[in-house]
């Protein structure tokens, strides 16, 4: 995405496009996964943790990130790619590699339907699979 892109985007979502938040933006959708806080406060040296973690915290109030529970012990952030503001219509399955922790996004496979019981309202799902990604499975055989 080119830097004009970018401020489009932050701007459909009324987020006001400053320095920080461009970064922010940009280092997730090079990214190509969803990232831990951790992970983009190594690739991201001129913003402190809490300036990371407030902008992604705007983002998802303002629909621009998923928030996915990793797997592990924590949470990754994701791009939404519906690009829309008010809702996030993109549900696809995650995996999480057990041996080098990192998460993957499945685009291709959209999160199952659960019927719900009658009373039961849901407000967000997350479909997280475990195991051995294919980069950490080659390097098994090899050893």
């Amino acid at each position: 995405m080119d830097e004009n892109r970018y401020i489009t985007l932050l701007e459909e979502h009324d987020v006001k496009p400053t320095a920080n938040r461009l970064i922010v933006l940009r280092t997730l959708d090079a990214a190509g996964r969803p990232m831990s806080l951790s992970e983009l406060e190594y690739k991201i040296l001129t913003i402190d943790k809490s300036g990371i973690f407030r902008t992604l915290s705007l983002f998802r109030e303002q629909h621009l990130v998923h928030v996915i529970e990793d797997g592990g012990d924590g949470v990754r952030y994701e791009l939404c790619h519906s690009h829309h503001d008010g809702i996030d219509d993109d549900l696809h399955v995650h995996f999480y590699c057990e041996q080098c922790q990192k998460t993957y996004c499945l685009d291709h496979i959209p999160v199952p339907d659960v019927d719900l019981p009658e009373g039961f309202v849901m407000s967000s799902v997350n479909y997280m699979v475990k195991g051995i990604c294919p980069h950490c499975a080659t390097a098994r055989h090899r050893t």
